[in-house]
């Protein structure tokens, strides 16, 4: 059974891994955020699209029920062992076999004023 919250497929179109700052106390990096609420396991297919370069698709990855899972950029063994390339234009696409809620974030050290932000665009 699904909980009827969230969506199975989302995009977020822009992605752009900032390279960490040796200067600063934080770690710089980007990550999506997945939220199941339903009572099911959330099996999920992430995929990357470049301007450059042919897509990496269905990385696999999973959400246990009832659960949150911030799966970071940077960390390959995150992602299926696929090394992005820092500063260069990519977006994710996130299919899961039930309703999850997912969030994209970046925190960015590169600057004093650093900067951190999520955007949600979900499909269906």
């Amino acid at each position: 059974m699904n909980s009827g919250e969230g969506k199975r497929i989302w995009i977020f179109p822009d992605g752009d891994l900032p390279e960490a700052d040796r200067d600063s106390e934080l770690e710089a990096h980007e990550a999506l955020m997945v939220l199941n609420t339903s009572m099911n396991d959330a099996h999920l297919k992430i995929s990357f699209y470049f301007s450059d370069r042919d897509p990496i698709k269905n990385v696999e990855q999973s959400v246990k029920a009832e659960r949150v899972k911030c799966i970071r950029m940077d960390h390959v063994n995150e992602i299926g062992g696929v090394k992005l390339p820092f500063g260069t234009q990519y977006a994710v696409r996130v299919e899961s076999d039930v309703n999850i809620v997912a969030t994209f974030g970046r925190l960015d050290t590169a600057s004093e004023k650093m900067a951190f932000y999520t955007s949600a665009w979900h499909a269906y």
